[in-house]
């Protein structure tokens, strides 16, 4: 088996890693920096579980790479669009793609059998169609991370918690694939369970992410912090609420209550959501798989989300004056 990981930060060279350990043939596609190391000394994984180093091949031209049966994407959703050309060397007729995203994805409609909004598409996350231009439908397969990553330091990655990576066609069918690319994944030690209806996963994984990320970019603040203000514990809240309607009305039923989500947020302790993390580091924001997905949702589904809007809005802003110069003169 062979595997391309697209975009390999800190999720995607921990992963690779990982497979690569398991007995994968993994090729990394990395840039700047962190691909020199790569090169030089490997991959080195710093985790509690164990520290490790792996050797797989690392490259910034996916033409050296060719044809792999699976491409697993890490990079961030906002540029699915443009990763044509760099993808496209790597897809063969069957080549599966596993997108590790937050927030909806682009498939999201493609395969939900019986359901009203069946093969909609959702215009925040997929213009125009331009994401499903470039990553088609029949190759997706769906994955949801439940782990914490971060480069310590060019070609290091250390390891923070959680080592699960739930995997799911989005027809709901257990496919040859899926118990493939499952495999590899648990033989080098990870967590990888193929799941019959992966949007569950989606909904549990996005409460949190809708509320506390757009909030701590907005605040500043650390997931502990937000918890322990009262009003921001509130807001957080009614965030949740809102988003659990929705996913109700689009089909789903997260099954966790919204006082359980928001406590396995404090127990993450005085962590920077990766919203946070982009802002201070002068990136643009994860903004609309995140949350304008889901205000989208809300309105196809006719769910009230007034604070989901609200705060949609504000951090739309914030995107879009840290990224903007202000020019000189203006009032």
């Amino acid at each position: 088996m062979k595997v391309a990981v697209l975009g390999a930060g800190a999720i995607g060279a921990y992963v690779g890693a990982a497979l690569h350990r398991g007995g994968t043939e993994v090729h990394l596609i990395a840039r700047r920096a962190h691909l020199a190391a790569m090169r030089e000394h490997g991959v080195r994984v710093l985790s509690p579980r164990g520290d490790f180093t792996a050797h797989p091949h690392v490259t910034d031209d996916p033409h050296e790479v060719g044809e792999a049966d699976f491409v697993f994407l890490g990079l961030k959703a906002n540029s699915y669009a443009s990763c044509g050309p760099l993808i496209a060397p790597l897809l063969g007729p069957e080549t599966a793609i596993v997108a590790a995203q937050n927030g909806i994805p682009w498939w999201y409609f493609h395969g939900l059998k019986g359901h009203p909004l069946e093969g909609r598409r959702v215009e925040t996350v997929d213009p125009g169609g331009s994401v499903t231009a470039v990553l088609e439908l029949r190759r997706a397969i769906g994955c949801v991370v439940y782990c914490s990553t971060v480069i310590e330091e060019p070609g290091v990655i250390r390891h923070l918690e959680g080592t699960r990576f739930s995997l799911g066609e989005p027809d709901g069918e257990i496919s040859a694939r899926g118990k493939v690319l499952s495999a590899a994944m648990i033989a080098g030690g990870l967590k990888a369970p193929v799941e019959p209806d992966l949007r569950n996963d989606i909904w549990v994984k996005l409460m949190g992410n809708v509320a506390f990320n757009p909030l701590s970019a907005l605040t500043r603040a650390t997931m502990a912090q937000m918890c322990e203000h009262d009003d921001t514990r509130a807001l957080v809240a009614t965030m949740m609420t809102e988003t659990l309607a929705i996913a109700r009305a689009a089909g789903s039923d997260p099954g966790i209550s919204v006082e359980k989500r928001i406590d396995g947020a404090w127990r993450v302790g005085h962590h920077k959501t990766s919203m946070l993390q982009d802002l201070e580091a002068g990136k643009p924001l994860e903004i609309d798989a995140i949350v304008g997905a889901v205000v989208e949702l809300a309105g196809l589904t006719g769910v009230p989300a007034p604070a989901l809007r609200y705060v949609h809005a504000a951090v739309s802003l914030l995107d879009h004056t840290s990224t903007t110069p202000v020019p000189v003169g203006s009032p």
